[in-house]
């Protein structure tokens, strides 16, 4: 009897550890949207202003404009970069990154 309410206890205590993991990995994932990703894109040179002059931004924004012929093209990478940089990211992409980091964490505690 003891050993059977010794493997109950064990797999209720499994269970709450995946259930905590997976809060933390969702915890991580909206750190991740909210904090890192729109520090990082300004470092990049994404900016609320605009491209940063002499930046990685600039120089991607350089190429994307000479492989267009002269404009960057709308919904492009540096399109994208640059609206994510101005304005952050969406409520659903920070809400889709939580839950990936959430579900991450649940696959590989």
């Amino acid at each position: 009897m003891t050993v059977y309410v010794l493997e109950i206890h064990y797999i209720l205590l499994k269970q709450v550890s995946l259930s905590v993991i997976a809060a933390l990995g969702g915890a991580a994932g909206l750190a991740v949207a909210t904090i890192a990703v729109p520090v990082a894109l300004g470092a990049a040179g994404f900016t609320g202003a605009g491209i940063a002059a002499g930046s990685l931004a600039a120089k991607m924004m350089s190429a994307a404009a000479i492989a267009n012929g002269g404009g960057v093209a709308a919904g492009s990478a540096v399109a994208a970069l640059q609206s994510v940089g101005a304005a952050g990211l969406s409520t659903a992409t920070t809400a889709a990154v939580t839950a990936g980091g959430a579900l991450l964490a649940a696959i590989f505690p």
